[in-house]
């Protein structure tokens, strides 16, 4: 059977994901660390739509859950048609008072999982020559982030390795898009810590998001900004030196963050 798995996929961009490509008849696989809420929501789309949806709770950040997660979508018998990694976290501060296994925690989640996973699903639609990948980046990742440093880095990797493997693959009929979102609304500054959100003007919403991510899926783009505003600022960060951005946004944060006393 054909399914669409997504991590992270129990609130926020991920359970809009879910909730979209259900409406469009793709039967689902729904990853995250919250049995309750997976299951709750299978239940739902399943009701809703006719759909199929499994759900597989798993933390991502554990040793080899990767594997573990290929091994079970091998053993049911389920053809990942699509994947999308959006599972990840930030967190911001000064990083050398920031906690050090939760920022290795985040590399792990935000880099090595999602690697992970793209190349033990990518094997399959190599050989069927048909697959969609979406690896949710950020547009923070367009430039180095004073106080926030862990976090722009992991999704300057995304973006970069994103574009890199969808050209390897195209001859493979295998579209890879980094889709890099700007402030969304989602609970993922709460999650980060992050006391105030950051935004150069407003918030999208999940579904502004996931709108944006399907309309690229449906071409050869393999990098996505989502947002006119984030767009701009995006390409503006190419003529502006990161000398200059750092400075600039360190200048803004260090007060909030540090105590240079």
């Amino acid at each position: 059977m054909k399914v669409t798995l997504i991590t992270g996929a129990s609130s926020g961009i991920g359970e809009a994901f879910a909730r979209r490509l259900a409406e469009e008849g793709h039967n689902l696989v729904l990853v995250a660390r919250s049995e309750e809420k997976l299951s709750a929501l299978c239940d739902e789309l399943k009701a809703e739509h006719g759909i199929t949806a499994h759900f597989i709770a798993i933390d991502l950040v554990d040793f080899e859950a990767d594997r573990r997660l290929f091994q079970e979508t091998e053993r049911h018998g389920l053809e990942v048609d699509w994947l999308i990694n959006n599972a990840g976290f930030g967190s911001m501060g000064d990083f050398a008072a920031l906690d050090l296994e939760r920022e290795l925690e985040m590399i792990n989640l935000n880099i090595c999982a999602l690697v992970a996973l793209t190349h033990r699903y990518l094997q399959g639609m190599r050989e069927r020559k048909s697959g969609t990948i979406i690896n949710v980046s950020s547009a923070a990742g367009f430039q180095p982030i004073p106080f926030m440093a862990t976090y722009a880095a992991t999704k300057a990797f995304v973006t970069s390795f994103s574009e890199a493997i969808a050209e390897e693959n195209r001859p493979f009929g295998v579209q890879v898009l980094a889709l890099c979102p700007g402030s969304t609304d989602t609970n993922f500054f709460k999650n980060s810590n992050i006391d105030r959100m950051i935004s150069v003007k407003g918030q999208q919403t999940v579904d502004d998001v996931v709108e944006t991510a399907l309309n690229a899926a449906d071409g050869k783009r393999s990098k996505i900004v989502s947002g006119w505003t984030n767009y701009l600022v995006a390409t503006a960060t190419n003529f502006v030196p990161n000398s200059l951005i750092t400075r600039v946004m360190g200048k803004g944060l260090r007060s909030r963050y540090q105590n240079t006393k």
